[in-house]
C-alpha cells in the first residue's frame, strides 16, 4: 500500500516539476515568453532550432539557467535535511538548525574574499562565484562538513541528540557563525561598501543571472551526493531502532554516519556556493513527504529530491508571476514559511522539549 502511494506521490511531483518548469520558462521577471517562443528557445539551447530572435535568446537562456538552478538547490537542500534528520533521529534536524548552512556560508565566503580582485563591483561575490565555483564549493564544504562532525560529537556514541541539545546546538553554532559574517561584513562597510552590500544580500538567497558552470555544479554535487543511497537507505531504516540494533543487524554504523554527513553536507554546500543561505527547506519538504509516505527512507530521500526541487521552484514561480521585479529573496520567503512551521513542530513536540 505505501508502495503504491509513493509511486503515486512520485508521479505527482514528477508532473508538478514539468509544470511550474513550463511556467518558469513563459515568464521572467521583466519579460514574458508565448508557447512557441519557449519551444523554440529550448529548441535553440539543446542546438535543435534557430535562436530567438534579438536579446530575446539571451533572456530565455537566463530563465532556463534560473530554472535549473532553483530545482537543483531545492532538491539539495532538501535531500541534506533528509538525510541528517534519518542520522540523528531527530525530525528537528535540517541544515539551517545545525548551522550546516551557516559553516557552508562562512566557507564560501572566505574563499570568495581570498580569490578578490573584483574591486568595487557590487556584483564582486557574484562574479567571484561564477569564475570558481569549484573552489567556492570546495570552502563550502569544509565549512558545512565541519559543522555537521561537530554536531555529530555532540551528539555523542549513541546518535541520537535530543531535541533540547539540538536546539542549543543549533542556537549556538548559528551564533557563532552569523557574528564571523557579521565581522566580515562589519570589516568590508569600512573598506568596501559595495562588496559588503554584495555579501549582506547574497546571505538571503538569490536565484538570477547564474552561470552554466553553477548548474552544473549543482547538479553535479546533487547526482554525487544521491549515489550515496544505495549504501545508506536501508541502513538509515534500521538506525531508527537504535545504533546498538543497527549494528547487530551487520550495520557498519560509523561509516554509515560518515557517508551521510559527507552526502548531507555536500548537497547542503553546493546550494549554499550557488544560491546563497535559504532556510527551512530541509525541514519543511522531509516532514511533508513523511507523513505522506511514511518514514522508510528507501522511498523517502528519492521522493524528497523530487519535492525540494519542486518546493524552491514553485515558491520563486508563484512569486514571478505574481509580484514580477518586486517579488522577495528566496531565503526571506522560506524564513516566513519555515518560521512558523519550525514553530508548530515545537509545540507538537513540547514533552519532548520538556525533557532535559
Amino acid at each position: 500500500m505505501k508502495v503504491r502511494r509513493s509511486g503515486r506521490v512520485a508521479v505527482g511531483l514528477a508532473l508538478a516539476l514539468i509544470v511550474l518548469s513550463g511556467l518558469s520558462l513563459l515568464r521572467g521577471e521583466l519579460s514574458e515568453f508565448t508557447t512557441a517562443e519557449m519551444l523554440q528557445g529550448l529548441g535553440a539551447t539543446l542546438g535543435m532550432a534557430d535562436p530567438l530572435p534579438n536579446l530575446r535568446q539571451g533572456i530565455f537562456s537566463l530563465l532556463v539557467r534560473q530554472t535549473l538552478v532553483a530545482a537543483g538547490a531545492g532538491a539539495a537542500l532538501a535531500y541534506s535535511g533528509a538525510l541528517l534528520q534519518g542520522v540523528f533521529r531527530n525530525g528537528l534536524a535540517s541544515p539551517s538548525i545545525l548551522g550546516i548552512t551557516a559553516g557552508a556560508s562562512v566557507g564560501a565566503t572566505v574563499v570568495i574574499l581570498l580569490i578578490g580582485g573584483h574591486g568595487g563591483n557590487a556584483d564582486w561575490l557574484e562574479a567571484a562565484a561564477k569564475h570558481s565555483p569549484i573552489l567556492v564549493t570546495a570552502g563550502s564544504f569544509v565549512g558545512a562538513m565541519t559543522i555537521a562532525l561537530m554536531v555529530a560529537l555532540i551528539g555523542g556514541g549513541a546518535g541520537r541528540v535530543s531535541v533540547p541539545t539540538l536546539l542549543l546546538v543549533g542556537i549556538a553554532v548559528n551564533a557563532c557563525l552569523n557574528g564571523v559574517l557579521t565581522a566580515i561584513t562589519a570589516w568590508l562597510v569600512e573598506n568596501d561598501w559595495m562588496i559588503s552590500q554584495a555579501v549582506f544580500h547574497w546571505s538571503f538567497g538569490s536565484l538570477d543571472s547564474k552561470s552554466w558552470s553553477q548548474v552544473a555544479l549543482v547538479w553535479g554535487a546533487v547526482a554525487l551526493a544521491a549515489s550515496a543511497y544505495p549504501l545508506i537507505g536501508r541502513e538509515l531504516d534500521l538506525f531508527a531502532g537504535g545504533e546498538e540494533d543497527a549494528e547487530g543487524l551487520g550495520v557498519h554504523t560509523r561509516r554509515v554516519k560518515l557517508i551521510v554527513l559527507a552526502a548531507a553536507s555536500l548537497a547542503a554546500a553546493s546550494a549554499v556556493a550557488v544560491v546563497g543561505q535559504i532556510a527551512f527547506i530541509g525541514l519543511i519538504v522531509p516532514h511533508v513527504m513523511r507523513s505522506l509516505t511514511g518514514s522508510s527512507h528507501r522511498s523517502l530521500l528519492p521522493l524528497v529530491l523530487l519535492a525540494g526541487a519542486v518546493f524552491l521552484l514553485g515558491s520563486d514561480v508563484f512569486q514571478r508571476w505574481v509580484f514580477g521585479r518586486e517579488k522577495f529573496r528566496p531565503g526571506v520567503v522560506m524564513s516566513l514559511l519555515g518560521g512558523p512551521f519550525f514553530l508548530g513542530l515545537l509545540i507538537a513536540r513540547r514533552r519532548e522539549v520538556r525533557t532535559w
